[in-house]
């Protein structure tokens, strides 16, 4: 199982950081979204 998961990694390292960047946009929108009823 590790084999397999450290083989995806290296498959994939050309675009982990725009999946990095993507997660992390889509938190700030989901925290984002739950505190813009306060300020209402």
């Amino acid at each position: 199982m590790l084999t397999e998961l450290l083989a995806t990694l290296e498959r994939s390292r050309a675009t982990l950081w725009q999946d990095a960047i993507g997660a992390a946009a889509l938190m700030v929108a989901l925290f984002a979204g739950l505190h813009l009823p306060a300020l209402y």
